[in-house]
């Protein structure tokens, strides 16, 4: 039986992936730690790396999980990366996030403002259902400030460059946030938004499935 590591989005956790359905796998769902005063990101996927206790595993990663899950399987061998709306390489960051990022205008935004759930947040995330609306609310509302603070810049700054070759990318074309015009997927999802774990949760998890069985 495979072991699932998964890494929730942005400041996120397991609620997101409720509907899913990983039955047949041995499933371990990785909490955001507190990041310490000006920790690099390599050195935050190093102590996350800790959590991982077994050989050749699989991680999956949604959104900033994602690129967490690239940058821990920099350091462990893992079998498959799986990224769920996310990013391989920096060259999959939008170059106005990016831009944002260099500009440093992402220190501007005050976080409490971030924190809010409102018409605006609902249509970037692609949320559309009340029931998800209110998760998205109480996501945010949850999310530490500190961490959603170093997250965002962590996103904005990334550099990497590294393509890992074991990585199996499933996008959105819906994704409002890392439009999948940036992205090199190999399978898409129509109509899927940013967090299309929830709408589409049924479909995801028979892809993930069917690629975990083909080997």
């Amino acid at each position: 039986m495979k072991d699932l590591y998964i890494f929730s989005g942005l400041g996120a956790d397991e609620r997101v992936f409720k509907f899913m359905d990983f039955s047949g796998f041995n499933t371990k769902f990785i909490n955001w730690e507190t990041p310490v005063a000006n920790e690099s990101i390599e050195a935050y996927a190093k102590r996350i790396a800790s959590k991982i206790t077994t050989s050749l595993p699989v991680i999956i990663g949604l959104s900033f999980g994602g690129i967490m899950a690239i940058e821990v399987a920099k350091l462990i061998e893992t079998e498959k990366v799986i990224l769920i709306a996310s990013a391989k390489t920096r060259k999959e960051i939008p170059f106005y996030y990016r831009a944002v990022g260099f500009l440093r205008l992402h220190k501007l935004l005050p976080i409490s403002i971030q924190k809010r759930s409102n018409f605006f947040t609902n249509w970037f995330f692609g949320i559309k259902s009340k029931s998800d609306k209110k998760l998205l609310k109480e996501i945010l509302k949850d999310t530490e400030p500190a961490f959603l603070k170093w997250a965002i810049e962590k996103i904005v700054l990334w550099k990497n460059e590294t393509l890992l070759k074991n990585t199996f990318h499933i996008h959105g074309t819906a994704d409002r946030i890392l439009p999948i015009k940036f992205i090199d997927f190999n399978v898409e999802i129509k109509n899927g938004g940013h967090l299309m774990t929830l709408k589409d949760a049924k479909e995801i998890s028979r892809v993930i499935k069917q690629h975990l069985q083909s080997g």
